[in-house]
């Protein structure tokens, strides 16, 4: 139980540790002699100052509800009501609050008091979740005191197979300061059970994740993004292929939260693209019952299915970044989610003229879901920078590249047909006499990203969904929280 606060009187905060409040020592001791009223909390050692019988105050309970920021903190209370409060040694302002002259004889006129201990990194956090009105709303586990936290997530099937963060209220509380937005906020139903989601919701999985609470907003629009209908996150959940959500940022929060645009974009070692990408997935898992052999029911899957998020490389002022492609205005904060498959690696190191490269390119992109299949996928190009120069520096920019391409992969249709070639698979018989696109206009996505030195760039073939070309798209929705 805390210390009971009298209704009239001085309450002070203090600490050891703090020169200033050691300092102010012998003035307490005045204000003790006075006769008023006086509490004095110490928020380190119980027996400072040691002559003024002082409350213990080390779990920060009395500090936390006092609102204390900083130590020293004199606090005049009457019929329980502040009336006053200053912080540091200012000695003009402790003699209003009590009411004595001459306080402190010898010290200097004011001197500045230290930070309060229930203010330090991440503790103000647990302190709310204990002692305050969090207002979170989700339904608590109580775990005996043995139980092991993490194998407590693994029995309940909260996990994507790897450890997750238990996600306490402290770290909720943290993960929420990260957006604006009310943590009771509605953001809409998760596929495929379609179960209601609130922000609240959203930063459990983000904590679970291993989020930081800067990365909130991306969460929060990727979120968005997928649970739009052109999006179609059930059949992306319940379809038997290899797809999920891939995930590219672009703006300057990529930069701000320090997401990998560069070597290894696409692979480990980046807390926020591993996590971003992660809390989707979570969310999905845990709110939407998109668990492996249930309702999700891919074949064989894939890495991407664990995470799936990188930034796009705006660095060279000649690239037109994907968000922009794709309608938001230059230098807004966007995410993109594109429903695809693991990496393609592409390698030529020996082409060196736009021509040559995009006859090249078109080779490999032919090959996405199967070479004589057309209008049935998406697809998305990682193009790395030293690929990029190569077009760069014959004058040729984002839309010159794409429409070189898609010309590049223009097929009559007597090579695609199903059993052409002696393949059963292939487009309807019926096409035989029509030039056939590989892809929709719209159906190839390029990004800008990865090392500054290697001519390797990747394809990421799109789902089998996309063949419904207007029913299922890649979704492009400006970051806002």
């Amino acid at each position: 139980m805390p210390h009971p606060v009298p209704e009239n009187g001085l309450v002070v905060f203090a600490k050891r540790a703090c020169e200033t409040c050691a300092m102010v020592e012998s003035v307490l001791g005045e204000l003790a002699r006075s006769g008023q009223a006086l509490t004095i909390f110490t928020q380190d050692d119980p027996g400072f100052p040691a002559s003024l019988r002082p409350v213990d105050d080390t779990t920060l309970e009395q500090s936390f509800r006092f609102d204390v920021e900083a130590v020293p903190t004199v606090i005049r209370l009457e019929d329980g009501r502040e009336t006053a409060r200053t912080f540091g040694w200012n000695r003009t302002e402790w003699e209003s609050i009590t009411g004595i002259t001459g306080l402190g004889e010898g010290l200097p006129a004011m001197r500045p008091g230290c930070g309060s201990k229930s203010r330090e990194p991440g503790v103000h956090e647990q302190l709310f979740a204990r002692y305050g009105d969090t207002g979170l709303t989700s339904r608590r586990i109580t775990l005996d005191a043995w139980d092991d936290e993490m194998e407590a997530c693994f029995e309940r099937g909260w996990t994507d197979g790897l450890p997750v963060v238990p996600p306490t209220d402290a770290r909720i509380l943290r993960m929420l300061e990260g957006t604006r937005l009310r943590p009771d906020e509605f953001i809409g139903e998760v596929p495929p059970n379609l179960s209601p989601i609130t922000v609240e919701k959203v930063a459990v999985n983000a904590v679970m994740a291993g989020c930081r609470p800067d990365y909130m907003p991306v969460v929060l629009a990727a979120l968005e993004a997928a649970l739009q209908p052109e999006f179609t996150m059930h059949g992306l959940l319940c379809t038997t292929c290899f797809s999920g959500p891939i995930i590219v940022v672009n703006g300057p929060i990529a930069r701000r939260i320090g997401m990998n645009s560069g070597i290894n974009c696409l692979g480990q070692g980046n807390r926020a693209n591993a996590t971003i990408g992660r809390a989707l997935q979570l969310i999905v898992r845990n709110i939407g019952g998109g668990r492996p052999g249930e309702l999700d029911r891919a074949v064989l899957g894939g890495p991407g299915k664990y995470t799936f998020c990188f930034a796009e490389d705006e660095s060279d002022p000649t690239w037109q970044p994907l968000a922009q492609a794709r309608g938001i205005a230059p230098g807004r904060d966007a995410v993109t989610l594109f429903q695809g498959d693991g990496i393609q690696g592409f390698v030529d190191q020996r082409s060196r003229t736009p021509q040559e490269l995009t006859r090249s390119l078109a080779m490999s992109l032919l090959a996405v879901a199967h070479p004589k299949l057309c209008e049935f996928t998406n697809a998305m190009l990682v193009l790395a920078p030293e690929h990029y120069a190569i077009f760069r520096d014959a004058g040729w920019d984002r839309a010159r590249i794409e429409r070189e391409l898609h010309a590049a992969m223009v097929r009559p249709g007597k090579d695609v047909i199903q059993g052409a070639h002696g393949v059963g698979e292939g487009v309807a018989a019926s096409r035989r006499d029509e030039m056939i696109a590989k892809f929709w206009p719209e159906g190839l996505l390029i990004v800008h990203a990865g090392g500054q030195a290697g001519l390797f760039s990747a394809i990421c073939a799109g789902w089998t969904g996309g063949r419904f070309r207007h029913e299922s798209k890649p979704v492009t929705r400006e970051i806002t929280a």
